[in-house]
Formats: structure tokens, C-alpha cells, sequence
């Protein structure tokens, strides 16, 4: 990790303690490009559709302007790490590098078996060595800055 992703990664968590704020999940992801432009950001939106994750939105927002191959140099910042579904997403988008603070694991510690947040337990990791090209992951980092948004928001 270097100085970039650590300041893309506070602005990530920020953005999640925003969702929060704003009556939604807490959680928040952005897309940036190689040299440092910030391509799309996110919050959750899953409370209206379920599979409006923060880092489908960002995903959906950067495949809109960008193909595969012009985000292939691209990075998802998550404040979380990102589910199989969003794992999914990040491949199918072309997005060859992923930075997340806080693992699926500790994600469920938190949430438990609370129903907003069903944990499908496959880790980003294991998605992408299925695929026929690599993501570069770097995570989980800054778990205990991460888990501060979701302090107290799930029922357990």
C-alpha cells in the first residue's frame, strides 16, 4: 500500500460514516484511475434494491464511461471487502486492483446474524483466482479505523 491508497482509503471511510449518517448501510467504495483521478464514488443503497452495494454503484458509474481495458490500471477502494457479488462485478468491469479495510470476517463479528446483512462467507480473493486474469488485492488494512462507522448499526 502506498500514500495514495492510504489517502483514498480515508476518503472511503469517510464516505462510508456518511452513508451511515444518511439512513443507509455503512459502507462506501470509489474507482480511481492509475494516475490518481478519482473515476466514481459511492455509497449503499441496498435498503431500496439489494443489490446496490457501494461498490456495484461505483463499478456501474465507472463502466459507464470507461471499458474494460481503460480500468484495467483502475483501483476499488472498499471499506469493506467486497463480497462475491461485488467481487464478481470488479472482474466483469475490468478493474485489476482492489484496496479494502476491513475483511468479510470481521465484517461478520459485527453484523452477526443480523438479516440486513446475510453474510455470504467467499472471500474477494478466492473470486479472482477463479478468473482468467489477475486482481491485485491489497487488504484488509485499517480494521479498526473501518469498524467505527458500523459501531452500534447492527442488530446481532
Amino acid at each position: 500500500m502506498n500514500a495514495q491508497d492510504d489517502a483514498f482509503l480515508t476518503r472511503v471511510l469517510a464516505l462510508a460514516q456518511r452513508s451511515r449518517d444518511e439512513g443507509h448501510h455503512p459502507f462506501a467504495a470509489m474507482v480511481v484511475a492509475a494516475d490518481g483521478t478519482v473515476i466514481s464514488e459511492a455509497m449503499n443503497a441496498s435498503s431500496s434494491d439489494r443489490t446496490a452495494h457501494a461498490e456495484m454503484n461505483a463499478l456501474r458509474l465507472a463502466s459507464q464511461r470507461y471499458s474494460p481495458a481503460e480500468l484495467a490500471g483502475a483501483t476499488l477502494y472498499a471499506n469493506a471487502e467486497p463480497c462475491a457479488m461485488c467481487s464478481g462485478g470488479t472482474y466483469w468491469s475490468g478493474v485489476g486492483r482492489v484496496v479494502y479495510a476491513m475483511s468479510e470476517a470481521s465484517l461478520l463479528e459485527l453484523t452477526g446474524s443480523d438479516p440486513e446483512n446475510p453474510t455470504l462467507s467467499l472471500p474477494c480473493r478466492t473470486v479472482f483466482a477463479a478468473g482468467q486474469r489477475p486482481t491485485e488485492v491489497i487488504g484488509p488494512v485499517r480494521e479498526d479505523e473501518a469498524r467505527l462507522a458500523h459501531a452500534n448499526f447492527w442488530q446481532k
